[in-house]
């Protein structure tokens, strides 16, 4: 796990999700166990838990009793949504306003994009 990129049970949400959205954990499929998560990673099974509890809190996961956590019908699509809004949020509005600034439109901010497309 990496201090640097917050809590560690948000780190185990955000992997789980990553899975989700790159389609290695699909919907309707079972999650780790939360004791499965504190062996691999070496945490508390409780910290495992309240990752897992995230995800179910924010609907990407739901609960069988007596058999596990699975992954939620559309979790992967409310995913892509809000990592979207985020993508907005945290680099085009910044890009813009800064593309403002300096006198830069949209348009050449497009041919720019184009131009550096195949270095992503």
């Amino acid at each position: 796990m990496n201090e640097d990129a917050g809590p560690i049970f948000r780190q185990i949400a955000v992997q789980l999700e990553d899975a989700i959205v790159d389609g290695s954990l699909v919907e309707e499929s079972q999650a780790p166990s939360s004791n499965e998560l504190a062996a691999f990673h070496r945490i508390n099974p409780a910290t495992a838990a309240k990752g897992l509890n995230q995800l179910v809190t924010d609907g990407v996961l739901y609960k069988r009793r007596g058999v596990g956590m699975f992954v939620a019908t559309g979790a992967r699509e409310q995913l892509l949504k809000r990592r979207r809004s985020e993508f907005a949020e945290q680099y085009l509005t910044p890009l813009l306003l800064e593309a403002d600034k300096v006198g830069i439109t949209v348009a050449e901010i497009a041919a720019m994009l184009r131009e550096r497309g195949g270095q992503a």
